[in-house]
């Protein structure tokens, strides 16, 4: 039998050839934008967020308006609201809130304006503002616990004086498996707990609020509750 024969260095150079590395999936990157009245609060908040892979920080007037806005205040006054307006319309909602504290009457003019996230000012840190602005960037509102419960028991004064739950328009109205979902958001619970208790898929129960708040052009979990409430329907 006939053999064929390699020279040693040849051998070599072949198994030592490069091979091209794979390319990785691209990384989409999130712009943002900082607003706040007080300069140190505005360069602190744009700084947190630099060090964090996927999110740039852009300024307040780039020549294209950032994906997310990320506004800093002590408190909600006019100035505050009349900026969280601006940016919920120039971002479709993707705004986060850092604030210090939110008096009771203006806490349903917050939603209402279509902030998407609302984080304390004493709790925001790097890696919790992070979160929040990515979470908007994907169009997922966040809402502390204790001002979603202040936000329903707002919204359950009003609702006495409000639209009965029969003078809601059919176009309108809402579903058995709709209402399921609100009445456990309004309970503090979280996708999979509603998933498990409601016995449906975590896509279904995000199926189901997609519906609702593209239906009725709704901003966020807090302001499908706050409507469902005011609607008669919790």
């Amino acid at each position: 039998m006939q053999q064929t024969l390699t020279h040693p260095g040849e051998r070599a150079t072949r198994s030592q050839a490069p091979t091209e590395a794979p390319a990785g999936p691209a990384v989409d990157t999130v712009t943002v934008a900082v607003h706040a009245a007080d300069p140190i609060s505005r360069a602190g908040a744009a700084q947190q967020l630099r060090d964090h892979p996927g999110i740039r920080v852009v300024a307040e007037d780039a020549a294209e308006p950032a994906a997310v806005g990320v506004v800093v205040a002590d408190t909600v006054d006019d100035a505050v609201l009349t900026t969280l307006r601006g940016l919920a319309r120039q971002s479709s909602g993707r705004v986060v809130l850092v604030v210090g504290q939110i008096g009771q009457t203006r806490l349903l003019d917050v939603v209402s304006c279509g902030v998407g996230t609302i984080l304390w000012r004493h709790q925001a840190g790097s890696d919790q503002l992070a979160r929040g602005v990515l979470a908007a960037a994907k169009g997922r509102g966040e809402v502390p616990a204790d001002l979603l419960g202040r936000l329903l028991g707002e919204v359950a004064a009003m609702s006495r004086e409000g639209v009965p739950a029969g003078g809601v328009p059919a176009r309108t109205a809402l579903g058995d498996r709709e209402v399921d979902v609100l009445r456990l958001i309004a309970d503090g619970l979280e996708t999979a707990e509603i998933a498990s208790r409601l016995f449906f898929s975590e896509r279904t129960v995000k199926n189901v609020l997609h519906g609702l708040t593209s239906r009725l052009n709704l901003r966020n979990r807090a302001h499908a509750v706050a409507y469902a409430l005011r609607a008669g329907y919790l």
